[in-house]
């Protein structure tokens, strides 16, 4: 190479590593927090959306069915995960075969369980035993329903995959009673009712 050439090349690497480039100015103080703020309220908003997707979802009560335990109108936290229901518990079925819209019920019996009903005397027998439902319904009796269709005739016993769900209401609830809705197929479960939150007077658990 030319030692003219190669005296350019030096020159030219001489200035680049003099050359200091301009400093970036930092942002201020509370610029930093704002962002920091913002990513936190991001985090916090994201991890509620997945909580309320996968674990927990609100519902709302729509109609008298399930009064007194729960009037029309009550928020409801409906909890899904792992959950496998039990008779007793207050669930939330999206739908059933009969009914469009989602539905709260109490189980009565699960899968293989032997449900049976006298409507004379209003009382509900499962696997042959007395319920007690005193602490839950109007007056601790089961009646026939009064609602425009069929009834299904009792004993019944509960197929696999299915509940018999009765409302607190007995009066007025369209439930396992009526061939409209008979057995529920667990894939309409959408949880447990676990509490309700709203309105704040009546927030109350329901385990």
């Amino acid at each position: 190479m030319p030692r003219k050439n190669t005296e350019v090349l030096i020159k030219e690497n001489e200035k680049e590593k003099n050359h200091t480039p301009k400093e970036r100015k930092d942002y201020p103080k509370y610029v930093i927090s704002c962002f920091e703020w913002v990513e936190s309220l991001t985090m916090a908003a994201i991890a509620v959306v997945l909580i309320f997707t996968f674990l927990f979802r609100v519902v709302a009560v729509d109609g008298a069915s399930m009064e007194p335990t729960l009037q029309s109108g009550d928020r409801l936290i409906v909890s899904s995960l792992l959950y496998r229901p039990e008779p007793g518990d207050v669930i939330v079925l999206k739908r059933t075969l009969g009914l469009e819209k989602p539905i709260v019920k109490r189980v009565i019996a699960v899968a293989g369980q032997e449900v049976d009903i006298d409507y004379e005397t209003g009382n509900v027998y499962v696997d042959g035993e007395l319920l007690d439902e005193s602490a839950y319904t109007e007056n601790g009796t089961t009646f026939r329903p009064l609602i425009e269709g069929d009834v299904l005739e009792f004993p019944q016993t509960v197929p696999e995959g299915h509940l018999f769900v009765l409302g607190d209401n007995r009066e007025v609830s369209e439930d396992s009673r009526c061939a409209t809705v008979g057995m529920v197929d667990e894939r309409y479960l959408l949880g447990e009712a676990v509490a309700v939150v709203f309105p704040i007077e009546r927030m109350k658990g329901l385990l």
